[in-house]
């Protein structure tokens, strides 16, 4: 056990420290009984595990879980209830995001079931209804109450927005696949049908949504050719795969030189965050088998990649024809 969990230590490591220095220091021992405890000559005790995981931020669950083939520790996200909540859910995912960006080689996978939350949390009011509708799903006072997004949208607090849109700009600069499925753009358009239907979201609003939903799919549509992400200051990669397959889950796999992590969703926005690198390397891989066999849209040919993106603009067309005349359809 001591093996495993020095060599997991060492990978947590500055790269430019000496372990054994930086071990000693944190111990608060000299360098040769440092070199000791790394060498496996002298037992780690309770008290200078505790102080190695502190200052290597593993959580003591995390201790738990090393060497372990059967057990599995999780982070839990914050729980996005109500609006501070939903801020310091934000604020979670750009704690997460940011140091992706100061990594070279870093990059991310997303399997997306819906259209990738990031994208949809620029200054539109499609950000403002995304909010809403997270918000109606996990919080009771505001079905109790039938707060209707036109009313929700005067009251959202600045600093809500903010956390939105610096998470946004995160994502932009991070090297990128995402997975699509011809079903992945349904679910926003049905919210906003839902919703409408529902009398929850006005006719004006309802419309207004269509065209920022449309201005995100030419979005994503501009960057699927370029292979960049569109005004990334890193000139980030970006590459969008259809796949005819399997659905997605909203998976996010994130991978770094040093380190595979992946979160995994369990109710509406909140996720678990899996270190254990086993478990990692099996999820990386499954979706290495699932970009193997989607199709990469910048390859595809004109002809493919157009009649993907006009399916998804034919879908919101006919949203907007059942917002403006009530006729009932299907996405399918």
């Amino acid at each position: 056990m001591q093996k495993i969990f020095i060599q997991y230590l060492k990978e947590k490591s500055a790269q430019n420290a000496s372990f054994v220095d930086e071990m000693a220091d944190v111990l608060d021992i000299g360098y040769d009984a440092a070199y000791r405890r790394i060498n496996l000559k002298t037992n780690l005790s309770l008290e200078e595990s505790v102080k190695l995981a502190k200052y290597y931020k593993i959580s003591l669950n995390k201790l738990f879980e090393v060497g372990s083939k059967s057990t599995i520790v999780t982070e839990l996200s914050p729980r996005p209830d109500d609006e501070k909540g939903l801020e310091d859910w934000l604020n979670s995912s750009y704690e997460n995001l940011y140091p992706l960006t100061q990594l070279k080689n870093a990059s991310m996978i997303y399997a997306a079931k819906d259209i990738p939350v990031f994208h949809t949390l620029k200054d539109t009011y499609l950000s403002r209804y995304k909010m809403y509708v997270w918000l109606k799903d996990n919080n009771i006072e505001m079905t109790k109450n039938k707060i209707t997004f036109d009313k929700f949208i005067r009251t959202i607090p600045e600093s809500l927005l903010q956390s939105a849109y610096k998470t946004a700009e995160c994502y932009e600069n991070i090297n990128l696949a995402e997975i699509w499925t011809n079903t992945t753009i349904n679910g926003t358009l049905q919210q906003v049908i839902y919703y409408f239907e529902s009398g929850f979201v006005s006719k004006e609003l309802a419309l207004k949504i269509c065209d920022d939903i449309e201005e995100v799919i030419k979005h994503i549509e501009e960057q699927a050719i370029l292979q960049s992400h569109s005004g990334s200051k890193k000139k980030s990669s970006y590459h969008l795969y259809l796949n005819e397959i399997h659905s997605m889950s909203n998976t996010i796999m994130v991978v770094t030189p040093f380190q595979k992590v992946f979160f995994t969703p369990f109710t509406v926005l909140s996720y678990f965050k899996i270190e254990h690198q086993e478990t990692c390397d099996l999820m990386y891989d499954y979706y290495q088998k699932f970009m193997n066999n989607s199709k990469l849209l910048a390859n595809t040919g004109e002809k493919d990649r157009t009649l993907f993106f006009n399916r998804m603009h034919h879908k919101i067309n006919k949203l907007r024809d059942q917002i403006n005349a009530n006729n009932p359809f299907s996405f399918e």
